[in-house]
């Protein structure tokens, strides 16, 4: 298999977990309620500020890890902006993740 078709399997499994009704769902070390909490922040058109409850979930992130996902459709799929999920650390006073 490429690169590509391995990349759209993972995807493609990771969406059947998701729907599949797991009841607790972890992407990069930051659980469901942390996508929850920051997803007002991530969705274009307009974002708001991250709350501390994102912040707090961000804190715990793996950025290397979100960054696998930066050109992927799974993020988007989630409705989630890649660009303004790597913009949260700066957003929320944190270190902010080397270039993806």
């Amino acid at each position: 298999m490429d690169g590509g078709t391995i990349k759209m399997v993972a995807v493609m499994a990771l969406l059947v977990v998701l729907l599949g009704g797991a009841t607790a769902i972890s992407l990069c070390n930051v659980t469901e309620d942390g996508f929850m909490a920051c997803k007002p922040s991530v969705t274009p058109p307009y974002p708001v500020p991250p709350s501390p409850e994102c912040c707090d979930a961000v804190s715990g992130a793996d950025f290397n890890c979100l960054c696998s996902y930066r050109n992927s459709l799974m993020l988007p799929s989630l409705g989630i902006d890649p660009d303004l999920a790597l913009a949260l650390p700066a957003k929320c006073n944190l270190p902010t993740p080397g270039e993806c």
